[in-house]
């Protein structure tokens, strides 16, 4: 089976199973095996079983899978055995606590860049970033070579922005904007809407 032909859903799974055979080795586990690591992940081991079996054989029936080696595959999967630069566009609320955020590090990414409009922002210190003028970043964003962006500005913006992100040679797009973005074939978008997954809970509540 190709790569294109694998259900997105599974591919979403996969860095679910990352983070939590990361966390085993932490622990100083060595082998785990589908029962327990969907007991820890709330999803059946059959499920786990025929989501990996998607990209090749990576246990023995009865000795489970060795959580190092496993590691090791899911990352290359998921082309995060390598650091992914980021260019965070919007440096309000959200694009500070991203440019400050430290769970990216040994997760595959990296902010390397930051911009705004905003003549307040451009050239103030967040973390260790400078922002720089967005008017600027389809050049900046080609000379660092990066092909990943989160939009974090208000949503009025961020079609322009995300044109402008295209231009420069964007691939990946994290839209935190509440506004679906048109997009041409070729670039991959995901959305991060608080507010809708809140209202998808309390669909469940009394």
């Amino acid at each position: 089976m190709t790569r294109k032909q694998i259900p997105d859903i599974v591919v979403g799974r996969l860095p679910m199973y990352l983070r939590s055979l990361q966390r085993m080795k932490q622990d100083g586990r060595q082998i785990t095996s589908s029962q327990e690591l969907g007991e820890r992940l709330g999803i059946s081991a059959a499920q786990i079983r025929k989501d990996l079996s998607q990209f090749g054989e990576f246990g023995k029936q009865g000795t489970g899978y060795s959580i190092p080696y496993l590691i090791d595959q899911i990352q290359l999967i998921l082309h995060v055995d390598h650091d992914w630069d980021i260019a965070v566009v919007g440096a309000g609320d959200i694009g500070s606590a991203i440019a400050r955020y430290k769970g990216f590090n040994n997760r595959g990414f990296r902010v390397k860049l930051i911009f705004d409009a905003d003549e307040n922002k451009i050239g103030q210190q967040i973390g260790e970033y400078v922002v720089q003028d967005s008017h600027h970043m389809v050049e900046a964003i080609q000379q660092a070579g990066i092909k990943v962006a989160m939009i974090t500005t208000p949503a009025a913006q961020a079609q322009g922005v995300a044109d402008q992100l295209i231009k420069a040679g964007i691939r990946g797009i994290l839209n935190y904007a509440p506004i679906s973005i048109n997009i041409p074939a070729g670039v991959y978008i995901q959305y991060i809407d608080p507010s809708i997954h809140l209202q998808r809970m309390t669909y469940y509540l009394e």
